[in-house]
């Protein structure tokens, strides 16, 4: 009866312990890849003052928009659509050379007198030489093209629009992740009230994926180990 006690004990105890381990597997799994963009990624327009309801003219006080005024974004909580159009290239080319040889001959004179006769008469020479060559090349060619529409998350003291927003799409198996914000200066806003990602000032863009397929183009924690602290 106890061994019976002991066998279901260590069996319960052995569940436990994977279950532990899938816990913290399960909390090393991150939904969504981190970000380096502003934040935060949108915010509430501010509360307004409370007007009466009807003036009793054309104007009136308590509306989002002045009756004169464009539809361009300016204020907190406005969106703003921003065409991504970046395309960067790149490209860089070295190489360097060294080549130093060096050659010495000497010899034991003949001498009478002198011991060790039977080294006398030898002649000694010795070459050293010594050849390096390196080159390296590297490239890169990026193009990002799209829209995303961001939210005004601060209106800066010269008036420039720091925005913020994210785009998120679920396609099969995965989600991708389309991130911007950076600094607008409202007089560069269309009036379609667009704007070019080249004209952003402090423009961070990201796009990232997760998913079984972005995963498995991640080398494991395993391989990042021996990869950082092995000498070859």
């Amino acid at each position: 009866m106890n061994a019976q006690r002991l066998h279901l004990a260590a069996r319960c105890a052995g569940f436990a312990v994977v279950l532990v381990v899938a816990a913290m597997l399960a909390g090393c799994v991150t939904t969504t890849p981190p970000t380096a963009v502003h934040q935060p990624m949108t915010v509430r327009p501010e509360p307004r003052p409370q007007y009466q309801t009807n003036a009793g003219a054309i104007f009136q006080p308590g509306a989002v928009r002045p009756l004169f005024e464009d539809r361009r974004a300016r204020m907190i909580g406005d969106t703003l659509v921003i065409n991504l159009s970046e395309r960067t290239q790149a490209a860089k080319k070295a190489s360097s050379s060294a080549d130093r040889s060096q050659e010495i001959t000497t010899g034991v004179p003949k001498i009478a007198g002198l011991p060790f006769k039977s080294a006398q008469g030898i002649d000694i020479s010795a070459k050293g030489e010594n050849v390096f060559a390196g080159k390296g090349a590297s490239s890169a060619d990026n193009n990002f093209t799209g829209t995303i529409t961001v939210t005004v998350i601060e209106v800066l003291p010269n008036g420039n629009l720091l925005v913020s927003g994210e785009k998120k799409v679920a396609i099969n198996q995965g989600d991708e992740f389309i991130r911007f914000s950076g600094v607008v200066n409202p007089t560069q806003v269309t009036a379609a009230n667009t704007v070019q990602s080249t004209q952003v000032a402090d423009a961070r863009i990201e796009y990232r994926a997760t998913g079984y397929i972005d995963e498995a183009q991640v080398m494991g924690w395993l391989g990042r180990f021996f990869l950082s602290f092995l000498p070859l």
